[in-house]
């Protein structure tokens, strides 16, 4: 089968403190419910009941009874429609919301907090999603495999089928755990017959696994393929301006939606890396989106179309082309133009997901358009779920970076406030991840790689929370409290400065083997056509792109712009990514960049043989099987950080002739 991850509740903190305990007291009728909604209360009780019972409490479920010894949950209309309420008054506890949702999510914070006794006497808390939509992005393909996934095949389709058993239920439960309140269950990239996902003939699967997810709060969403009407061989074109295309699209989407009501809508990947999409026809992207949208808008339906967009067939000898600038060149001329019920789909930075990027110039440059920030909880190029990195420091880096979108010394600028509507009063906005789980025993490949997957949930919900809270949280969840889950923190909030220590230095990325992205090669795209280089020669490495290069830091606000333009105020973190610099450079910390780099590949290393060192002295205090599969994943992150560490250093000693002022192998 598979693991519980963090909802296992088998190791409470204090459970004896919650003994009063002796009843859920609910009313259905006060919620008003229908089917659906009285699925999500019963799902809520349950995991009320699931902790209650791990605490060794026998409870009784009842529409009517004393305040004491109760955890009553009441209606209250005057709340937000997800929020809710949690107060503890001695032995009465109650659970406030004004719909089944906040409930149910409410009931998940109070499980959290009774597993970890954090529900004191005087507990009054109130919590409102700070972003309205929380989704997770699957890449699972129709034949089970999944794109750039690293912990087994899909649990939603296989062999062509789409699967819905107890496994699509867990994994609603998971997701709903950490606040996600949409789910994209295939890949962006939509082929063969992923296209026909909107036809009947997967109606009755999809029909069913809906219904699993609207009782978690989840709405369900699909990726579409942009050109469906030709490669159904229904149409000659795909044009957004043909009347028959948009006939189409509106015939198809009544009669889907007709039989999926509630559908939350369609993720768009489109003329980008292959895809087809309006570009065919000479037309903008606000045509081909704003056409799906009009199709889907009677149903309440959302079109969220990815702005990851560039020429791919970008030539290495042009240094004045730049991938970088891609997103923000085709997506800033038509700011505005798109319909209400379209959402930009932005990934955090303008390339692809690296260890260390800036933030998208997309972000505080879109004043009138819908926008969604993009992670990868995926580890696509930060370890491939079998090196420890936890994302969560990066993505709060992300999240409280100042766009400037209000003018120098504004308030109300941050990637956070901008993506959950308070910048430009907006309600179509909010994060996306694309997951990193799978069919894996432990869902996710590599078992720490779950804090990502929790983590991303509780930063969508509240953007605040810090990333060692939300570590702390999920490996006392997992690991109960004690030496391991202490222990296990401190490994997390270092990782992603020791994975980045032996790859990729100060923001220049990519310097990993191509197509796969896994293990180190240093010019692996560096005389490649994706746009992706280093320029390291015998004088120093990175990419000029300032006004003088390839005009990339020109397009951030004005506060922005001088801080990358200039190479002393460039975060030194991200020096590489904006100028070109000298290997006898003198940084910050008085070393030569060359030297920086020979000191840091060697650090990183030196970082994994402690991680497996701290692992070596849990044994026994984790279970078994969790030990054995993690002591091996850190064998394998060893390994490879050997090979990144004397591969990198070797190039650069190589390149630059500058021997190690230390004295250490290089080869």
């Amino acid at each position: 089968m598979y693991s519980g991850t963090w909802l296992t509740y088998e190791r409470p903190v204090k459970p004896a403190q919650y003994s009063f305990i002796k009843r859920i007291v609910l009313d259905k009728a006060a919620f008003g419910c229908g089917k659906t909604q009285g699925k999500i209360l019963e799902n809520a009780v349950a995991e009320i009941k699931a902790v209650l019972t791990a605490l060794k409490l026998e409870v009784t479920v009842a529409k009517r009874a004393k305040a004491e010894g109760s955890i009553t949950i009441f209606r209250d209309d005057s709340m937000k429609k997800e929020a809710y309420r949690i107060c503890r008054d001695g032995d009465k506890i109650t659970l406030t919301a004004a719909g089944v949702e906040g409930v149910l999510y409410g009931a998940f914070d109070l499980a959290r907090n009774l597993y970890l006794a954090g529900l004191t006497d005087g507990t009054d808390r109130t919590e409102v999603p700070m972003n309205p939509l929380r989704m997770m992005n699957h890449w699972d393909n129709i034949d089970g495999s999944i794109e750039r996934g690293y912990s087994g095949l899909s649990f939603f389709m296989k062999d062509g089928k789409v699967l819905v058993d107890d496994r699509t239920r867990a994994y609603a439960r998971m997701a709903a755990s950490v606040g996600i309140n949409g789910v994209v269950i295939n890949n962006v990239n939509v082929r063969g017959d992923a296209t026909n996902l909107i036809n009947e003939k997967f109606r009755k699967k999809l029909q069913a696994m809906k219904a699993i997810f609207e009782g978690y709060g989840i709405k369900m969403y699909l990726s579409l393929n942009y050109a469906a009407p030709v490669e159904m061989g229904v149409l000659p074109t795909s044009d957004p301006l043909d009347k028959k295309v948009r006939k189409w699209w509106v015939e198809k989407m009544k009669e889907f939606y007709e039989a999926m009501p509630g559908f939350g809508g369609f993720l768009v990947k489109a003329d980008s890396e292959g895809r087809p999409g309006p570009f065919t026809y000479g037309r903008t992207h606000a045509d081909g989106a704003n056409m799906l949208a009009e199709a889907v808008r009677p149903y309440g339906g959302l079109i969220i179309w990815r702005c990851f967009v560039y020429n791919c067939r970008q030539d290495w000898r042009d240094k004045v082309t730049d991938r970088a600038k891609a997103g923000y060149d085709n997506f800033m001329p038509i700011d505005g133009q798109f319909a209400e019920n379209v959402i930009l789909q932005i990934k955090n930075g303008p390339m692809d997901f690296q260890v260390r990027e800036p933030v998208s110039p997309l972000f505080g440059g879109l004043k009138a358009t819908n926008q969604i920030l993009e992670v990868q909880a995926a580890q696509e190029y930060t370890g491939q779920q079998k090196h420890i990195c936890y994302l969560v420091p990066m993505w709060k880096e992300v999240l409280d970076f100042k766009t400037g979108i209000n003018g120098k010394g504004a308030g109300n600028d941050r990637v956070s406030d901008i993506v959950s509507g308070r910048t430009l009063n907006q309600t179509n906005c909010g994060m996306a991840a694309v997951a990193n789980s799978g069919d894996d025993y432990n869902w996710f490949g590599h078992d720490f790689a779950a804090a990502n997957y929790y983590g991303f949930g509780r930063l969508a919900w509240n953007t605040e929370l810090g990333a060692e809270e939300i570590a702390k949280e999920w490996a006392m969840l997992t690991f109960g409290a004690g030496k391991a889950a202490d222990m296990i923190v401190d490994m997390l909030l270092v990782s992603r400065e020791v994975y980045e220590n032996y790859t990729s230095p100060l923001g220049i990325g990519w310097m990993v083997n191509p197509n796969h992205h896994y293990g180190p090669n240093v010019n692996g795209y560096e005389f490649d056509r994706w746009g992706t280089y280093h320029r390291a020669d015998c004088h120093g490495i990175g990419v000029d792109r300032t006004t003088n290069g390839t005009g990339y830091t020109s397009q951030y606000n004005e506060e922005n712009f001088a801080m990358y333009e200039n190479p002393e105020s460039c975060p030194e973190e991200l020096l590489l990514f904006f100028h070109y610099v000298r290997y006898d450079r003198i940084l910050k910390s008085g070393k030569t960049l060359i030297q920086h780099i020979y000191d840091t590949h060697f650090e990183g290393y030196e970082s994994v043989e402690k991680f497996i060192s701290d692992w070596k002295s849990l044994k026994g205090k984790v279970p078994a099987d969790v030990y054995a599969r993690v002591e091996e994943r850190l064998e394998e992150q060893l390994r490879c950080a050997r090979d990144w560490r004397d591969l990198v250093n070797t190039y650069f000693y190589r390149m630059s002739g500058v021997p190690d002022e230390k004295g250490r192998t290089i080869y």
